[in-house]
């Protein structure tokens, strides 16, 4: 059982605190810490960046010129993504980035980065956060 030092707001030590082998003794798993830094980064990605398509782009209704006979190649709309002012083929269209992180993974990784927060010395426990007056 690692033993951690109980603060108050003075900095004084209060008590110790017996903490768990089973949370604050494990190995650090780097990879593990990392997965869960992209899955949470992920999560907060908005995922709202558009282009227009053919169909989304304005105009284009009607057939440039005829099909036949007049020696040009056939086309069907100048939205096309071969005109200029068409459309986009392939670009970004919105969607999630959120994507499931497992609970196992995710708890693993929380005890590998309090063990190694421990092991560095910088985690602290405080007694209590109660201020005396309250000041902004």
């Amino acid at each position: 059982m690692a033993k951690l030092p109980v603060v108050d707001l003075e900095g004084k030590e209060v008590k110790n605190l017996d903490l768990p082998d089973e949370v604050f003794g494990t190995p650090l798993k780097s990879n593990l810490i990392q997965e869960a830094v992209l899955a949470y980064r992920a999560a907060g990605r908005r995922g709202t960046h558009a282009t227009k398509n053919r169909s989304d782009v304005r105009g284009g209704g009607k057939k440039p010129w005829r099909q036949k006979k007049t020696g040009r190649a056939r086309h069907g709309s100048i939205r096309s993504p071969i005109w200029k002012g068409g459309g986009t083929v392939f670009g970004p269209q919105p969607h999630e980035y959120v994507y499931a992180f497992p609970r196992k993974k995710r708890h693993g990784a929380l005890r590998s980065a309090l063990s190694a927060k421990l092991k560095d010395g910088r985690l602290v426990v405080v007694e209590s956060l109660r201020l005396s007056e309250p000041k902004t």
